[in-house]
């Protein structure tokens, strides 16, 4: 059974400390979906002012890496989630706080029927990056992150 959400909101930040660090917020979670939140810091900003890639690849990251959390943190004795390849297109250029949407392609239930045949499974979780809201909502970039679990040897 995945893990229950609000542990995964309430302990991400110390199980992953630079989620702490750069102070990334949810504004939603689910089993399928993770939004999150960079504010706009100016320790974390690039020399144009914005956010720094570094700090928006890491809260692409840390929305796919919640919902591996809440999809898989329940089986640490089973599986060990790793993060196998990431890919970010920077689109447009961000300006004050940036929302990453973070998507599950595939459902844990086809998951784990890959490791329960013993196999190791991959899959691809993608996110979108924006700023702004409504009508001034601009997406600003596209990530990729295929994970894997990797199987606990025993």
């Amino acid at each position: 059974m995945p893990l229950d959400l609000d542990v995964v909101r309430d302990t991400l930040p110390t199980a992953v400390p630079m989620v702490g660090t750069l102070g990334l917020t949810f504004d939603e979670l689910t089993y399928d979906r993770a939004v999150m939140v960079l504010q706009s810091t100016p320790p974390y900003h690039n020399h144009i002012g914005g956010p720094h890639a570094g700090a928006m690849f890491t809260l692409a990251e840390s929305a796919s890496g919640a919902l591996i959390f809440a999809n898989f943190g329940d089986i640490p004795d089973v599986v060990t989630p790793l993060a196998v390849e990431a890919t970010i297109r920077y689109l447009k250029v961000a300006m004050g706080p940036v929302t990453a949407v973070a998507t599950m392609l595939t459902s844990r239930d086809e998951i784990m029927d890959v490791v329960s045949q013993g196999q190791r499974p991959e899959f691809t979780i993608n996110i979108e990056l924006s700023t702004g809201e409504g009508a001034d909502r601009l997406i600003t970039g596209q990530m990729t992150v295929l994970w894997t679990l990797r199987l606990v040897r025993k």
